[in-house]
């Protein structure tokens, strides 16, 4: 394979330049200084994303594979894990430590399979280690491992929870509105091109999710 919420984070959980300089030295690249998105011609806000140091990842099994161009999707996901009622912050990063374990562990994979994580609280958290720099960037991708076929095209965004018979809280819904539009507008994605797992591969997944898709597609369309 190749390879932020709308809650208020500490400081030191925000994305910073040495934040940046970190991800460019897991990326084996040089990380010039991060530039603000013009006012003017950004429409979305950038949404608050824990990067993989602040939530606790272990190191990559090997290195990312990173692709020199833009993703051309986002594919939706659930975690078809059970649907927490704790949204704290420090859930959502223990969260995120689960899936790196199974990922890395139970399916024998180098890092976390998917690029972002949005918990059932609205934290957003970087996945693939090097996802984070390379959106707020946009000119490249990391492979993920969240979908066949289409790992070095689609942006993966897995969702906390099971959703094949109840919708997502709130806060999960916003964040993850929040978020597509944000990777839409750096990587000139359109909003017509987000789907679910379900559009690719043989699987339930994302559940109810997919069925408010063109909702998601509206909603991302207006923020833009």
């Amino acid at each position: 394979m190749r390879t932020e919420s709308w809650h208020r984070q500490p400081e030191a959980l925000m994305v910073t330049r040495r934040g940046v300089l970190r991800g460019a030295v897991l990326l084996g690249g040089a990380a010039p200084l991060l530039a603000t998105a013009d006012p003017a011609a950004a429409a979305v806000e950038q949404p608050s994303i824990a990067s993989c140091g602040a939530w606790g990842a272990r190191p990559p099994a090997g290195a990312v594979t990173v692709d020199q161009h833009r993703p051309n999707k986002i594919i939706v996901h659930h975690t078809a894990m059970a649907n927490s009622t704790d949204y704290s912050q420090a859930h959502a990063f223990q969260n995120s430590r689960d899936i790196q374990d199974l990922h890395m562990d139970g399916n024998g994979w180098l890092d976390s399979g998917q690029h972002f994580t949005n918990s059932r609280g609205g934290w957003l958290t970087e996945g693939r280690h090097g996802s984070l720099y390379a959106l707020l960037h946009g000119q490249t991708m990391v492979q993920g491992a969240h979908c066949k076929g289409q790992n070095d095209q689609a942006i993966g965004i897995e969702n906390e929870g099971t959703y094949l018979t109840v919708q997502p809280p709130a806060a999960l819904w916003n964040s993850l509105v929040a978020f597509c539009a944000f990777t839409c507008q750096q990587y000139a994605i359109p909003a017509t091109e987000i789907y679910g797992h379900k559009d690719f591969n043989v699987t339930e997944c994302p559940g109810l999710l997919h069925d408010r898709l063109p909702e998601l597609r509206a909603a991302v369309a207006a923020a833009l």
